[in-house]
């Protein structure tokens, strides 16, 4: 605001001391305001290079980055992979979309559900999951008290329509949904239906992604399921899965999502599950993290990490109890 102000009186300074002197000095002055004028009409625009706005210079959807990075950097979920490929392109490219994008994850811990969520962010926001405009909400640190519950249930309704407002492209997060009270995420439900304003708001750009453990023994008794069969896990599909997960979760009473509207209304557009992991995907996790780290990949090391693992059920030991949820550390240990 003060570098418009001095703009204008330098603007009106030529022009009078111009004025003063000759005319030839005038025209000068004159041409000299107009080019200050231009600078001035287009300060803000410029400002959009160096500050963070909700423009399309800094969100801007890039599917072949997002299609690369699931392929490259996320290990045993091609049932998520192609579900997250196709639901986010779907609404992205969208440009009048019915209602806000809702997604589920679900799955046992260490199977790539924040990992996920933050490859999408990075896609979609110049600044990552350091933008202004992706807002996340941990369960136990934001609403820990279950007798502030409608205090918290106003609190976010006002930050989701304030971020909204501020920019309808914005991306909210809601982790530990387990461990979320009950009928909580149920003040939140307008904004994810089918209105096209609400108070003269719309929220239909906005995406949500929510993310949960729950489920994760369903999952699992699937994934056990094909392996005892001699099945391929790759042949699982999300219709073997989806149904029974939403109604588990919707059922679970220890969960955010107890008899929540948001299942109730099919508002939650995909149920996305996490498969639990196989030593081969924790070998694969401990790979890609030297290769993060700019190391020489090094398949003993690899094998030594995933060795370190506990694994599951007790007898057949094929499923990683923890995921790759503890790559880093283990890898820090060996090398």
């Amino acid at each position: 605001m003060r570098f418009k102000t001095l703009l204008l009186i330098l603007i009106w300074w030529f022009v009078v001391i111009a004025t003063a002197i000759e005319p030839i000095s005038t025209g000068i002055a004159v041409g000299m305001a107009a080019a200050l004028s231009g600078f001035l009409a287009c300060y803000q625009n410029v400002l959009y290079y160096f500050h963070e706005c909700c423009r399309q210079e800094w969100i801007s959807y890039n599917s072949s980055g997002l299609e690369i990075d699931l392929t490259r950097k996320l290990f045993g979920q091609h049932v998520a992979s192609r579900v997250i490929m196709k639901a986010v392109t779907g609404f992205m490219n969208n440009k009048n979309p019915k209602k806000p994008l809702v997604l589920s994850l679900h799955g046992w811990t260490g199977t790539g559900k924040n990992f996920v969520s933050q490859l999408i962010a990075e896609n979609i926001y110049r600044e990552g999951m350091a933008s202004n405009y992706i807002h996340q909400f941990v369960a136990t640190t934001h609403f820990p008290h279950l007798s502030q519950t409608e205090s918290y249930k106003t609190q976010l309704q006002q930050w989701i329509k304030g971020n909204v407002t501020n920019c309808p492209r914005s991306l909210f997060i809601f982790d530990e949904m387990d461990k979320m009270h009950a009928g909580l995420i149920d003040s939140i439900k307008p904004y994810l239906d089918y209105y096209e304003h609400l108070d003269g708001v719309s929220y239909r750009q906005a995406i949500f992604i929510f993310l949960s453990n729950a489920g994760g023994e369903d999952i699992t008794r699937v994934v056990l399921d094909f392996w005892r069969a001699g099945r391929d896990r790759e042949e699982i599909q999300l219709k073997d899965i989806e149904g029974t997960l939403s109604k588990q979760v919707f059922n679970n009473k220890q969960s955010g999502f107890w008899h929540t509207s948001l299942i109730d209304k099919n508002l939650v557009d995909f149920f996305v599950p996490f498969l639990p992991l196989e030593y081969r995907h924790v070998r694969m996790c401990a790979l890609a993290e030297m290769e993060a780290r700019n190391l020489p990949l090094n398949d003993e090391i690899a094998n030594q990490v995933a060795n370190d693992m506990t694994y599951f059920p007790k007898e057949e030991k094929v499923l990683s109890v923890k995921g790759c949820k503890t790559i880093v550390s283990r890898l820090e240990f060996h090398i």
